[in-house]
């Protein structure tokens, strides 16, 4: 990338930080696609016009659909941004490749399977087991709470309080939400603090930091394997899923799990209705003021 490139794409990315207050793995995703993309169209991205980014289709014929979708939207983005602050006086961004995308259904965990994880997590913690003690506490907040993967390992040493139902999470893009924190959450978590160190600050230790992702992953589906579930079927997001899946089966209202799971668009929250069409039309029946009404 060209020095005039590299400096738009700082400056950009900037923006996106003051004003969108994007997270450090988001900047580097679109640091990496500006750059990708940069080179495609060699070297010049800043400048690029219409008939350079039309050929773009071709050159990204053999990626995935999505990594299409996500490098033409960082494109879009960027030129919006040029324009805007008078860096360019032309948005070219409509020749970009618009590869059509179906948002894939997340796979989704029955509650026995559920079940299941916790009676062998617990069966486990109960002995006193203190890595098992961990895992039981891992478990409650990824399922009970609906945390994501990012969210739980970062936790600090006093972020579950006692007495406290709920805690402040600060998730993608900076923003804060409150996640409700149940009485078996709590519990869990208690049990695991008395091994935690007291000048430990995160609350899931491992190595100089936290536990890290790959590490929550790989226990994760060890507890599934515990239970008797393949563990190919199981992963921290799932369990998310599984949270989201459940509530809106059980009656909750989409706008509050919207708010519960973060989601920034309500159509992101949308994917879970297709996992209880049936308890969504008894829904219906039960309880709009028609339902009553003879015919």
């Amino acid at each position: 990338m060209i020095a005039s490139d590299r400096a738009l794409v700082d400056r950009f990315l900037d923006m996106l930080a003051a004003e969108a207050g994007a997270s450090p793995n988001t900047l580097a995703a679109y640091r990496n696609d500006l750059e990708k993309a940069a080179e495609d169209l060699g070297g010049e991205l800043g400048k690029a016009g219409r008939q350079s980014l039309g050929k773009l289709g071709q050159k990204w014929a053999g990626l995935a659909a999505s990594t299409v979708a996500r490098r033409s939207s960082a494109l879009r983005r960027f030129y919006r941004f040029l324009v805007d602050d008078q860096l360019r006086a032309d948005d070219p961004s409509s020749a970009l490749p618009q590869p059509r995308l179906e948002r894939p259904l997340p796979r989704v965990l029955g509650e026995e399977d559920v079940e299941s994880m916790f009676e062998a997590v617990g069966e486990k913690a109960a002995s006193g087991e203190p890595l098992a003690q961990r895992n039981l506490a891992l478990l409650e907040l990824l399922y009970g709470s609906g945390l994501r993967a990012s969210e739980v390992i970062a936790l600090p040493r006093g972020a579950v309080r006692p007495g406290q139902p709920f805690l402040i999470l600060r998730g993608k893009g900076s923003k804060e939400r409150l996640v409700p924190i149940s009485s078996r959450a709590e519990a869990a978590v208690k049990a695991w603090l008395d091994n935690v160190p007291a000048t430990s600050a995160w609350l899931f230790p491992g190595g100089k930091k936290h536990i890290s992702r790959v590490r929550l992953f790989q226990l994760v589906r060890k507890m599934a394997a515990d239970a008797g579930i393949a563990p190919e079927r199981i992963s921290p997001h799932v369990l998310r899923h599984a949270f989201a899946t459940h509530l809106l089966s059980g009656g909750a209202d989409l706008r509050v799990l919207q708010a519960l799971l973060g989601h920034a668009d309500i159509a992101t929250t949308q994917i879970y209705t297709h996992v209880d069409a049936a308890r969504l039309v008894q829904l219906v029946n039960e309880r709009h003021p028609l339902a009553d009404r003879s015919r």
